[in-house]
């Protein structure tokens, strides 16, 4: 017979919240969707994600749903998966006074009950808790049952909803608004509050405080291990002791379990839950710097122990464990447990040999890559470089630091020369590095050469003329001591840019048909492509607009033949250059505009800005004044963000100028300057949205009779100037740095031509009193 305990039995025992919970609306949506649907809902993610306070709040808001109540049964205790039917009947308030199996009294009990059973922590339990929750949802029809684990149960009927981190400054996309509105930034304040009462996010922590959830990946037991220590450590203090946060965030109430007291001891929880072959391949996988795939995995962390066949299955099995999260075909750890697992890795005697399979596995990519340019796999293998980023740079750190490994570097840096700006978005970074590896490898190699002419094309691309010129004299005269016709090829290519850039067209023009014969000779389509590409700007600026057509069209037509289109929108680009000089204004905007539609798509940022640069100086030869103005401000911040300056593109130069002052002339300075600031203020997306003309309106500028010249935050911090809040106040009323505040207020000054507050305190009542004029006449 099955007797509760006492003669009053008590329904549920959903323990009250302690603190307060934060966040977690669209999940606890989500959950209570899928618990409506479903049976049995297994929340799981890795260590410290909040798993079990996300099971409580759910089981709080169905709880009226379960007349018998609900029941939590916390298994963490438990060793012995034989013991979790018992716990279970115990946690129920069942007393057995037969002989009956624990699954009988338990299914006897509920077999009429309308039970919601939350199993928390199954995953040191996973078969004792799956085949018992089996056997219940079949023998008791109105039993709902939420169970947490770092694995699913896998069992018939299981949902999962997989537990995210907290929404995080700078994880979530660009960081906008108030930074509470953000989860993990939420939660930390009201945690640091309870531990320090008078803690609160100032302008000088503000980005402190963004950075440290984001270096925490918005893992919730981080972030409050994190906010316990703001009783004896300053936000800055905190963040700059996370170079060993397993260590630092310890410290938690004696009330919670002995695992979640740290986040080591959270992160050991899930080490004992894998298999010593897991447990590998969990230090392993650290070597990647970001996200990975199967492949990548199978290439870098087999040998010594596992074989390649069997990477999927491990892969597979930290991924059902939550060690690994999945998005796509893609693999990535958060970032406590990706250093968790680099120092198992650094603890064995692997690491050397990780880290030069990933750097070997990488640098094949990058070789890989630089053959297929102009080529039908050229946005593939763009997209795959974008993704690998991080790993690309880790490898690349490898090979500069490592003994005997510089003229590696040398290769490898060389062969990404296409994609550099694509990938990494500053030329000044890929110089550094190839001043790293040239300085590091001084013996005569074709590796050497090559890496030569690639840091004179970025030094090139950044307009630093004389530094090009000094790279490619010592890549000459190597090349032809070695014989090398391939760098002497272009060597000379790239001599002929900067007799361009100089002005000394005729000389350009000369050594680019000689670099294209070379690059014909050495079968070399992409070279041939490229030298093609500059004839039809360094012809079209000679004045011989037939032959300039002539490679415009060859290099089109191979675009199409090779379907690469990047090389194509680069292509539209330098015909529609053409066309600006012979007057052919329309025909230009449009090659421009098909050009930048893959730009965008690509992130090419340099391609974007030359095209933003001859549309502004096609909208001033319209008249179209503050379109030009706010496209040049557009082409200004581009450049800005490669590294790049216009004034050393010479006859680029020359045009822009020009233009600059035709549009300061006809605007006035102050318009012309908030027009192009407006330009530049916006991302890659907007600007180029504003050149296709794709629904922007057209920008207001200031005048007497002018519509208000501030942007909406301008005004914002206008109006609190008139409330006589200071620079200080501003950033904390509006969570911003104080730096920020003060570039604000001198552009509010500037746009409205003032010279003191006072100025702008007066404006904003006078607008008020505008306002109200207005609305009365109406």
């Amino acid at each position: 017979m099955v007797m509760p305990v006492s003669g009053w039995q008590k329904v549920g025992n959903l323990p009250a919240d302690v603190t307060s919970f934060v966040g977690r609306r669209q999940a606890v949506s989500e959950a209570r969707r899928l618990i409506a649907a479903a049976r049995l809902l297994t929340f799981t993610g890795p260590a410290g994600i909040g798993k079990t306070r996300l099971a409580l709040r759910l089981a709080a808001e169905v709880r009226r749903v379960f007349s018998d109540g609900v029941w939590v049964v916390e298994l963490d205790g438990l060793t012995d998966e034989e013991l979790v039917s018992r716990t279970v009947a115990t946690t129920l308030g069942l007393r057995d006074q037969s002989d009956e199996a624990p699954i009988d009294v338990l299914l006897k009990y509920l077999a009429d009950k309308q039970i919601l059973l939350l199993l928390d922590n199954c995953e040191h339990l996973l078969d004792g808790a799956a085949i018992l929750a089996a056997k219940l949802l079949a023998g008791a029809s109105q039993l709902r049952i939420v169970a947490t684990s770092r694995q699913p149960l896998c069992i018939e009927g299981e949902h999962i909803l997989q537990v995210s981190p907290l929404t995080t400054p700078g994880l979530d996309g660009p960081s906008s608004g108030p930074l509470t509105h953000y989860e993990a930034v939420t939660l930390f304040v009201d945690r640091a509050k309870a531990s320090c009462a008078t803690f609160a996010i100032t302008s000088e922590n503000s980005e402190q405080v963004a950075l440290l959830c984001q270096r925490l990946a918005g893992i919730p037991l981080a972030i409050e291990l994190a906010a316990a220590r703001i009783r004896s450590l300053p936000v800055e203090e905190i963040l700059n002791r996370l170079n060993d946060r397993l260590t630092l965030l310890a410290g938690r109430s004696l009330a919670v379990p002995l695992r979640q007291r740290t986040l080591r001891a959270a992160i050991d929880w899930s080490l004992d839950l894998c298999s010593p072959a897991e447990q590998t391949m969990w230090s392993r996988v650290s070597v990647f710097a970001g996200r990975f795939d199967l492949e990548d995995a199978e290439q870098v962390c087999s040998g010594k122990g596992i074989e390649r066949q069997e990477v999927s299955d491990l892969v597979a099995g930290l991924a059902d464990k939550s060690i690994l999260l999945r998005e796509g075909h893609q693999y990535f750890q958060l970032e406590p447990i990706h250093e968790y697992g680099a120092q198992l890795l650094a603890r064995s005697s692997d690491e050397a040999r990780l880290r030069q399979r990933h750097q070997d596995w990488y640098r094949q990519m990058a070789t890989q890559a630089d053959g297929g340019w102009l080529g039908p796999d050229q946005l593939r293998w763009l997209a795959r470089l974008q993704r690998e980023e991080r790993n690309l740079r880790a490898a690349l750190a490898f090979c500069l630091t490592e003994p005997g490994q510089a003229r590696v570097a040398l290769e490898f840096i060389s062969s990404l020369w296409n994609y550099w700006i694509f990938i990494f978005g500053s030329y000044t970074e890929g110089r550094h590095c190839l001043d790293r590896a040239l300085a590091l490898d001084t013996q005569p190699s074709r590796e050497r050469a090559k890496a030569l002419w690639v840091n004179a094309w970025f030094a090139l691309r950044q307009g630093e003329v004389d530094d090009a010129a000094t790279l490619l004299d010592e890549c000459h005269c190597l090349a032809e001591r070695l014989g090398d016709t391939s760098a002497l090829a272009c060597a000379t290519h790239f001599r002929a840019l900067i007799a361009f850039f100089r002005g000394e067209v005729r000389d350009a023009v000369t050594l680019l048909e000689d670099a294209h014969d070379r690059y014909r000779a050495e079968d070399s389509p992409a070279g041939s492509w490229m030298a093609m590409f500059h004839l039809v700007m360094a012809l079209s600026t000679a004045g011989d607009h037939e032959r300039a057509d002539f490679y415009g069209a060859q290099c089109l037509a191979m675009c199409e033949t090779q379907s690469s289109y990047l090389s194509k929108s680069n292509a539209l680009w330098a015909v529609a250059y053409g066309r600006w000089l012979q007057g052919d204004q329309r025909r230009a905007s449009a090659l421009i505009g098909d050009g930048l539609q893959v730009m965008r798509k690509t992130r090419d940022v340099w391609g974007a800005a030359e095209c933003f640069e001859v549309l502004a100086w096609i909208a001033a030869a319209d008249g179209r004044f503050n379109r030009g103005a706010r496209l040049l401000g557009a082409a200004h911040a581009a450049w800005r963000s490669i590294g790049t300056s216009i004034s050393g593109l010479h006859l680029l130069a020359a045009s822009h100028h020009q233009c600059d002052v035709l549009l300061r002339d006809r605007l006035g300075e102050r318009a012309f300057i908030d027009a192009f600031r407006s330009g530049g203020e916006g991302g890659l997306d907007e600007a180029v949205a504003y050149a296709l003309d794709e629904g922007t309106p057209p920008e207001t500028t200031y005048s007497e009779h002018g519509a208000d010249p501030l942007t909406r935050r301008e005004r914002e911090i206008a109006e609190l100037v008139a409330q006589g809040l200071k620079n200080k106040d501003i950033a904390a009323t509006l969570v911003i740095a104080q730096r920020t505040a003060e570039g604000h207020v001198e552009r509010i000054l500037q746009k409205l031509g003032f010279t003191s507050r006072v100025q702008i305190a007066v404006w904003v009542a006078e607008q008020k009193d505008s306002t109200r004029t207005q609305h009365h006449r109406i």
